[in-house]
């Protein structure tokens, strides 16, 4: 007998879970969590999930409750007997925490991949990593999905002409590269040096930006101090215009403020955060029918590179 698919949500996914099951064509599962006086709380799933291909979908962003409540979730799924168990973590916190880059400090997403695995987890479903090799950390399945599925056909719609895409830091121009190959366009780099954790010392482009609509693109829009500086600079480099596409609105601090008076014409990001506040020039992309797409293919065993557009683009040039 074919095991069933159940999805299950977290409380800080819920809006992003109900879309994914809604596209994958079943309600989402009952999961009640209690919460008790102290500040504790409890997973309850109120369905049986013996034998079933259980999906637990949860962001971790900020506060660590979101973590724990999954940690939980998974561990009350394997002690109910679940069949497969994959956490689908949207956006995957502490990711930023990947090597030692000074003494005597924590590698905290490697910890995270250890504390999912020990806590059950056959498999792990995420989107835009801060850095790919992350998927190192895991001694189980990751399925890493790429957000140029959302974003190429969004920019396609845009019929943009003179365009160019920009790196707001070096360590994004594997995935802007990727992206400006698709559309056979230019690309540039914002190299930055930071003073510390969020405050930028100097800026410069590489590259020529004069007459060009500039695209923007990073994983992680926390302060938005690095965009907002990079669209600036290439604007005084000669830009038409400036829009910024980033899959995870993390948005803490100035950031709406950041935005708001900033040169960009555009931020794009993704659902996989929700967003604090409301603001004319953020867009909001869903990535429900991608994780849906993605949950199907591993339960049917099928491809789930079959989802990333600038792979296809390649392989039918090749």
């Amino acid at each position: 007998m074919q095991p069933t698919v159940k999805i299950f949500s977290g409380t800080s996914s819920a809006y992003l879970a109900e879309k994914i099951s809604k596209a994958f064509g079943q309600k989402l599962g009952a999961c009640k969590m209690q919460k008790f006086s102290d500040g504790e709380f409890q997973p309850v799933f109120e369905e049986n999930i013996r034998g079933d291909y259980v999906f637990l979908v949860q962001s971790t962003y900020a506060p660590t409750d979101n973590l724990m409540e999954l940690l939980l979730m998974i561990d009350a799924a394997r002690r109910a007997s679940a069949g497969y168990i994959t956490a689908v973590i949207p956006y995957f916190g502490f990711a930023r925490q990947d090597r030692k880059d000074k003494p005597r400090v924590s590698i905290a997403s490697k910890l995270i991949a250890n504390i999912l695995s020990e806590a059950g987890a056959d498999r792990v479903m995420t989107m835009d990593l801060h850095a790919p090799q992350i998927q190192g950390f895991f001694d189980i399945p990751v399925d890493h999905l790429d957000s140029s599925a959302i974003f190429i056909p969004y920019i396609e719609k845009l019929n943009i002409e003179n365009l160019t895409f920009a790196s707001p830091d070096v360590g994004s121009t594997n995935r802007v590269r990727e992206v400006a190959a698709y559309f056979g366009a230019e690309m540039v780099i914002c190299d930055k040096q930071r003073k510390r954790a969020n405050e930028i010392a100097s800026m410069t482009v590489i590259g020529d930006v004069t007459g060009q609509n500039v695209v923007l693109i990073d994983d992680i829009c926390d302060t938005a101090g690095t965009l907002t500086k990079s669209a600036a600079l290439l604007k005084e480099r000669g830009a038409k215009s400036v829009r910024a596409f980033c899959t995870h609105p993390v948005l803490s601090g100035n950031a709406y403020h950041n935005i708001n008076n900033s040169v960009l014409e555009q931020l794009v990001v993704c659902d996989t955060i929700p967003l604090k506040q409301t603001s004319d020039k953020i867009e909001v992309l869903s990535t429900g029918d991608l994780f849906a797409t993605a949950i199907r293919n591993t339960y049917e065993n099928k491809s789930i590179s079959s989802l990333f557009i600038h792979s296809n683009r390649k392989a039918m040039n090749a």
